[in-house]
């Protein structure tokens, strides 16, 4: 028979309420350290995929800013490129005004170009005609040479025909020596003429004048040979 006590309790009817009543709640803190961690797996689940979410946006608005810095870095660089073309084409010589003088240029050129050089020729014609006067030869002499001693070779040719002039006059002897003499003497001053043109300035000078010099002294032996007294 089993032991009571004196409230009519069986002491093993105690025990296996105690017993009971422990795994009760030995059980109950097995469920809540489930629960706990179930509930924390939850929130680290919904914590993970708010934070993606915010790594997201995040994400989505650096993009955003990045491409607005480089929107308005390329308007930037468009309006200091298009000042810079402003700049360049307010410049006389520049590519953009070079293009447009040329298609002008192309466009009167049928009609400048001759009127251009019709004026050049008659302003050369004029100069021509003032140096050969000065240098008193003809100024078709004159156009037929070039160079700095243009004058004094041409002034050779005048003095040359002069000098056919003499042989033509007289036969003899005498007079085809004085026309042999001066053919010489001519020939000399051309060699010197062509010489000169090598030289620096200051020595074609000091040549052009001997010359000059010489070319006066044959015009007055063969003015002296015609009759002709200076």
């Amino acid at each position: 028979m089993g032991v009571f006590s004196s409230d009519g309790v069986s002491r093993a009817q105690r025990k296996a309420e105690a017993k009971a009543l422990k795994a009760k709640a030995k059980l109950e803190a097995k469920l809540d350290a489930k629960e706990r961690r179930r509930t924390a797996k939850q929130s680290r689940k919904v914590e993970h995929k708010f934070r993606a979410k915010e790594l997201k946006a995040e994400r989505k608005n650096i993009d955003h800013a990045a491409k607005a810095r480089d929107k308005i870095a390329k308007a930037e660089i468009k309006t200091t490129a298009a000042k810079a073309k402003a700049a360049a084409d307010a410049r006389p010589l520049s590519p953009t005004n070079v293009k447009r003088y040329l298609t002008v240029a192309r466009l009167v050129s049928p009609i400048v170009v001759p009127i251009a050089y019709r004026a050049a020729v008659g302003v050369r014609g004029r100069l021509t005609e003032v140096r050969a006067s000065r240098a008193g030869v003809p100024a078709d002499v004159l156009r037929q040479f070039s160079g700095h001693g243009a004058t004094l070779a041409a002034r050779i040719a005048t003095s040359r025909s002069s000098v056919e002039q003499v042989a033509g006059r007289d036969r003899g002897d005498e007079n085809q020596a004085f026309v042999k003499a001066m053919t010489e003497r001519l020939d000399n001053l051309a060699v010197a003429v062509d010489t000169a043109e090598s030289m620096p300035p200051g020595q074609r000078r000091t040549a052009h004048q001997a010359i000059e010099n010489e070319l006066a002294a044959i015009d007055a032996d063969v003015l002296a040979r015609l009759g002709v007294r200076a």
